[in-house]
């Protein structure tokens, strides 16, 4: 039995990036962030890509968005798979992370970012 065209719901483009980011924070994000807690090294290159994403995605003269951040990871996954690279399938060493990995991980912690309320002045 089919179901008619305009019965089948499909997902909304919030939807698309909330999959994409929570993909890439359940595959990349959880434990790369963690070890970059634990390791300076590694949190000073995920800042550096951080800084270089939000460059490259004008975030100092616009916020920075889920969709942009989903859709840049989007096609940094593209190019790097179009060029060989492929997903670790074994547990990531993050001092020895490769670049795709470590841009990755910033999207990540711009993401988390998303979330973060900016530090408001206090009362008067």
């Amino acid at each position: 039995m089919r179901v008619p065209s305009n019965r089948v719901r499909t997902r909304t483009a919030v939807e698309e990036n909330r999959s994409t980011l929570m993909a890439l924070a359940t595959t990349v994000g959880l434990d790369g962030l963690a070890a970059a807690g634990a390791l300076p090294g590694l949190l000073t290159m995920v800042d550096q890509h951080a800084a270089a994403v939000r460059d490259s995605l004008h975030g100092d003269r616009r916020p920075l968005t889920a969709a942009a951040l989903a859709g840049y990871a989007e096609g940094l996954r593209a190019a790097a798979d179009e060029h060989g690279w492929q997903p670790p399938t074994a547990p990531v060493e993050w001092a020895e992370a490769d670049w795709v990995l470590l841009r990755l991980l910033a999207v990540c912690a711009l993401t988390a970012a998303l979330d973060t309320p900016t530090p408001q002045p206090p009362p008067l």
